[in-house]
């Protein structure tokens, strides 16, 4: 059965204006738009039968079973996570020794071996990677109250989203006002009949108008989540930097991701950690 929350945008108390659009204005026959003519979306048009966020959370999950390049991807925690100082590339797992007792598994740059030029970053055992992470790990802590104080000195600064939240509700406006004045536009063209490239000239320009609203309104909500996002990744951070034992001895997988953005490769002497507050540690 499928989801109705995936289906029909209306259970969120938003409208997609032109799922159908009239083929001939005389007899009134109507057809079902796949991308003939444009369609727009407006948000608030209507109260919600299931919240905004539960909604959209569905669409997030329905997504991520999508195969294809979307699909969600765990080979391992080191994947995307270590980046090669010579090419920029990401290093890669491969296993050596597969078929005898001397079997392991060491990540090396994706490209060491293309054609051209070799890269001459070395190899790393998993082992490697984790004492790495370790020894990077304790060298932060020993700046843990510098870090903490200067993170709520400025969270509230740095990550405020108020004064894009009051633009996106200025062009959410201005959005729904221009999809509006288009349906008029072709309500009426449907029902009296007009001058056509007049009513083309009239069309087309409202729809520049909303695509201009449109498109700045996507990118000031783009704006928004990244700079939420940012900061619960932030306050992941600095929760975890907070329950660090005075010294780390063990490899934890939850603090790896909260903690570490990657670690680059330039050679055997020269390994970097960066982490997730944008602090880079040699180790």
């Amino acid at each position: 059965m499928q989801d109705l929350t995936q289906a029909n945008e209306k259970y969120k108390g938003d409208a997609l204006l032109q799922k159908v659009y009239t083929t001939d204005f005389l007899t009134k026959k109507k057809k079902k738009n796949k991308g003939e003519v444009p369609q727009y979306y407006v948000e608030g048009n209507h109260e919600a039968i299931i919240s905004p966020e539960i909604f959209d959370q569905v669409q997030i999950l329905m997504q991520a079973r999508e195969p294809g390049k979307n699909r969600n991807s765990c080979v391992s925690i080191f994947s995307s996570k270590i980046k090669c100082g010579d090419c920029g590339s990401w290093y890669g797992s491969k296993v050596w020794h597969s078929n005898d007792k001397y079997r392991k598994i060491i990540w090396q740059c994706n490209h060491k071996f293309d054609g051209g030029e070799k890269c001459t970053t070395p190899h790393l055992e998993e082992e490697t990677i984790k004492q790495l992470f370790i020894k990077a790990l304790n060298i932060l802590g020993e700046e843990r109250n510098l870090i903490i104080a200067g993170f709520e000195e400025i969270k509230d600064t740095a990550f405020a989203t108020e004064g894009l939240e009051s633009e996106a509700e200025v062009l959410t406006s201005e959005v729904n006002t221009v999809a509006e004045l288009i349906q008029r536009c072709i309500d009426e063209n449907a029902r009296v009949a007009q001058d056509q490239t007049e009513y083309e000239k009239r069309y087309d320009a409202l729809v520049q108008r909303f695509d201009a609203a449109r498109t700045k309104l996507d990118g000031t909500q783009a704006a928004i989540t990244k700079r939420q996002a940012q900061r619960q990744m932030m306050e992941n951070f600095i929760e975890v930097l907070r329950s660090l034992p005075e010294q780390v001895d063990i490899f934890d997988e939850g603090t790896w991701y909260a903690m570490c953005d990657h670690i680059t490769v330039y050679s055997k002497n020269d390994i970097r950690v960066t982490f997730q507050n944008g602090m880079e540690i040699r180790v």
